[in-house]
């Protein structure tokens, strides 16, 4: 009950956040940027990193002064802008631990709608179910048929906890009323050599991370986790229109600021985030590495949130993936 109060707060707080966006004029922003900007993001080679290297050119020329990558660990990047001061210059672009770290884990120093304010979504990607040539299944109505068939017995892959393809699984899991099991492994490339050996039957990979392997055979694709096909796995159907209605699981990579940022400002930063977005060099190279762009502005990103928060706690809460306390 404590948790579902905490997230009705979060999501009435982000509603009103994004109503007084929207109500902004953007004089205020004429004057911004007069100095360069820095997105805060996760460790260097990672897919936040990436993410935010294949925008930074772009928005540097859009913006007329340099935006620079920033990277840090994960959690000290929110950590740090949410600390920051709220005037457009340090950003955060970062993925699902922003909204399921405080649903899943303890002491979490930030709260998403308190500590920041939303941007953009720059990019989104749905995950594959995926399943090693050996399992007797070349659909998704056959790998549940096969799961009900064999309770406990088909195992997955997960790197770590609360990523998105470990809450697709569970999402999964739940939404088909299997019992398929996790087998945890230090990231995802361990994770996707089990699968690849044959250790786990199964796992919900990211599309960049496997397509290689779908395409020589070592793997199958089954689906697409998005609620829409996906332009990064042509003619692969989805989840929930071979076999669970209303499964949908995706990850994105937004852009927040520190909470309290004039909204001429973030109003600024979206419309020029979309239009590097928009560019059909930048789509190319995104899809290329296995996302698709977005460029939403901040109150779609906003009700994005809204959703994600309401569906992933209800999630933790019925499978209890919340963090045991020692």
């Amino acid at each position: 009950m404590q948790l579902m109060t905490r997230l009705d707060l979060g999501i009435a707080a982000m509603a009103a956040m994004a109503a007084m966006i929207l109500g902004a004029t953007p004089a205020g922003a004429q004057s911004f940027p007069n100095r360069p900007i820095r997105i805060v993001t996760s460790e260097a080679g990672g897919g936040n990193d990436l993410t935010a290297r294949l925008i930074v050119p772009g928005l540097s020329e859009r913006l007329g002064h340099q935006v620079i990558v920033d990277n840090r660990n994960a959690v000290i990047a929110i950590e740090t802008v949410a600390k920051a001061p709220p005037d457009g210059y340090t950003l955060l672009l970062t993925g699902t631990i922003l909204w399921v770290g405080p649903l899943m884990l303890n002491n979490v120093s930030w709260d998403t709608a308190r500590d920041f304010t939303p941007v953009s979504i720059v990019v989104n990607s749905p995950n594959i179910v995926t399943v090693h040539p050996s399992l007797p299944v070349k659909s998704i109505r056959e790998l549940v048929a096969l799961a009900k068939a064999r309770p406990g017995q088909l195992n997955y892959a997960s790197g770590a906890n609360g990523a998105p393809p470990h809450l697709a699984a569970e999402l999964f899991k739940a939404m088909a009323n299997t019992n398929i099991v996790m087998i945890p492994y230090r990231g995802s490339g361990p994770a996707i050599n089990a699968l690849i050996g044959g250790q786990v039957q199964l796992m919900f990979p990211t599309p960049g991370s496997v397509a290689q392997h779908v395409k020589s055979g070592r793997l199958r694709a089954l689906a697409v986790t998005s609620a829409q096909p996906s332009a990064l796995l042509p003619g692969l159907p989805t989840v929930a229109a071979t076999g669970v209605p209303g499964y949908e699981a995706d990850a994105m990579q937004p852009i927040f600021a520190p909470a309290n940022t004039p909204a001429a400002v973030i109003n600024r930063l979206s419309q020029e985030i979309a239009q590097v977005l928009s560019r059909a060099d930048v789509k190319e190279k995104f899809l290329a590495s296995g996302v698709e762009t977005i460029g939403s502005n901040q109150a779609e990103l906003a009700s994005k949130m809204q959703a994600e928060i309401v569906k992933w706690g209800k999630l933790v809460k019925s499978a209890d993936l919340h963090e045991k306390a020692p």
